[in-house]
């Protein structure tokens, strides 16, 4: 059996959850959440609890099992206390700022560049080297965040540009004389 598909979801107080055949709704304090699952995976919802089943030990049903399993806890987390992904800004001149619900970067460019915040999402800034994006669903925040970064992505030589919080830039050493 999968470790992580066998492992039962605790739902908070709060927390309601709709199963259908091949979809999951989770409704919390923050939001609304739903997501297509496999048709082949059965999650039920038993005192306050969800379990993922499988019906075989096929390896494509192992794979789904724990996929599963993660999705819905991702929804359950989302919609109880949300996801954050932190970026640091590094460089001269680097910075970034609000405009309304939009994010407002000067990287070095010619000219500002503007992210429009997707819905579901907010940015925060509280330092102008710091971007904080948040957000309910962990896909739509990662994949924010990693569109962010991919504006100026950390370079080896100086480490300049965008990074996430706890990332690890690997410093090349320059020309040598």
């Amino acid at each position: 059996m999968s470790r992580i598909g066998r492992k039962p979801i605790p739902l908070p107080a709060g927390v309601e959850v709709d199963v259908a055949r091949t979809s999951v709704t989770v409704t919390g304090p923050k939001g609304t959440l739903s997501e297509r699952i496999s048709p082949d995976m059965t999650v039920t919802l038993e005192d306050g609890t969800l379990t993922v089943s499988r019906p075989s030990d096929r390896g494509e049903h192992r794979a789904l099992h724990g996929l599963t399993r993660s999705l819905v806890a991702n929804m359950v987390t989302g919609v109880t206390d949300g996801f954050e992904k932190r970026l640091e800004i590094q460089g001269v001149g680097y910075r970034a700022a609000l405009r309304g619900s939009d994010l407002e970067m000067q990287l070095g460019f010619s000219h500002p560049v503007s992210v429009k915040a997707p819905e579901g999402i907010t940015f925060e800034v509280p330092q102008p080297t710091q971007i904080v994006v948040r957000g309910i669903s962990k896909q739509v925040v990662g994949e924010t965040a990693a569109q962010i970064r991919k504006w100026r992505p950390p370079e080896p030589y100086k480490g300049k540009g965008i990074r996430y919080a706890d990332e690890h830039v690997v410093r090349k050493v320059g020309k040598r004389a």
